[in-house]
């Protein structure tokens, strides 16, 4: 039997004598292990957010009475039932969301999530080259079209995302930090310390361990999953003092133990979140509210955009300029004499 390289030496392939060549071959298990191997590449958050977007393309094809169970795929993994896909199923779906209210950034985040899938059948040998090439061409919208279109459209956003996040003052993070001195309220001052001074993302501070932070060096080390980056920071004098008083109250290995000892949840952090920042007058606030706010308050006291680049735990200055173009005078350098 003919020997096969190391990435093709798999319990489910067929032998080498069979009528194919050893390049078929290949293909057929590349096909076949497709979408292990982009699972295994993506984080738990990136694949949640996909299954979503793939759950309202399926009911998307059940409405237009697509052949296909496809929603069957979700559980089943069949590659089969994506053979009837094309680019104008998929062009459609881009209008439906339109049609729907839907807002712009999650329609082309969804038509992003349903070309990767498209891809990944062509790689599995059920959608053919031609059409694949076609589905590759399907567009979701820019910028300038977006603004355009919301302009003619009555609904402009769908679901609970909010279009843009609650604008927090240094009073009100004041506020959020001055919580009562006993168990919940130290536990809270102390969420909301390394949300407010730190710009931790949600998932980064329910992953927190309590061996994360070091009182006498002033540091805390986290890792930011988003981005595969271990960080250290040191510990500004509210949220050292905030977690020397709420460390005594841990049990267990977490930060913000949750249920038995596990990690408390994001979804817990984020109506937490919600409460006292309601307590306070700011409806709907968020983690992420506190991110732009400490993203924000660095840049208006003078924090470099590589600097927050670093802090903030981003692999590019997209994000770090943007805090700076919303916080800086436009035409501050412009010299007319």
């Amino acid at each position: 039997m003919e020997m096969l390289p190391a990435t093709l030496n798999n319990a489910e392939i067929v032998e080498v004598n069979a009528p194919q060549s050893i390049g078929e071959l290949a293909n057929l298990i590349a096909g076949k292990t497709a979408h292990t191997n982009y699972s295994a590449t993506k984080a738990e958050n990136t694949l949640r957010r996909q299954k979503a977007d793939l759950k309202l393309f399926f009911q998307f094809l059940e409405i237009a009475q697509y052949e296909q169970p496809i929603s069957a795929f979700l559980v089943t993994g069949e590659w089969g039932l994506w053979s009837g896909i094309t680019y104008g199923l998929v062009e459609a779906f881009v209008h439906w969301q339109e049609q729907q209210g839907y807002s712009i950034g999650s329609i082309n985040v969804r038509l992003a999530t349903v070309k990767t899938y498209c891809g990944l059948a062509h790689k599995a040998g059920v959608i053919e080259h031609t059409a694949y090439a076609s589905i590759r061409l399907v567009k979701g919208f820019s910028h300038k079209e977006g603004v355009h279109l919301d302009k003619k459209r009555e609904v402009t956003r769908v679901g609970e995302k909010k279009e843009s996040a609650t604008s927090v003052s240094v009073a009100h993070a004041g506020m959020l930090k001055s919580q009562p001195d006993d168990k919940q309220g130290r536990r809270d001052r102390a969420m909301m310390c390394l949300f407010l001074d730190h710009g931790l993302r949600c998932g980064e501070l329910t992953a927190l361990l309590v061996e994360n932070i070091d009182l006498q060096a002033g540091t805390i080390t986290f890792y930011r999953e988003k981005v595969d980056m271990i960080q250290t920071h040191n510990l500004t004098p509210d949220t050292l003092k905030a977690l020397m008083a709420y460390l005594p109250d841990v049990q267990g290995p977490y930060l913000f133990g949750g249920y038995k000892g596990k990690a408390i949840t994001t979804r817990a952090i984020n109506k937490r979140v919600g409460e006292l920042g309601k307590a306070i007058g700011l409806e709907a606030l968020s983690p992420h509210d506190c991110r732009h706010y400490w993203a924000t308050v660095a840049m208006r006291n003078g924090t470099d955009v590589k600097s927050l680049q670093v802090a903030g735990g981003w692999k590019s200055p997209h994000m770090p300029l943007r805090y700076a173009e919303a916080t800086s005078i436009a035409n501050q350098g412009v010299k007319l004499s």
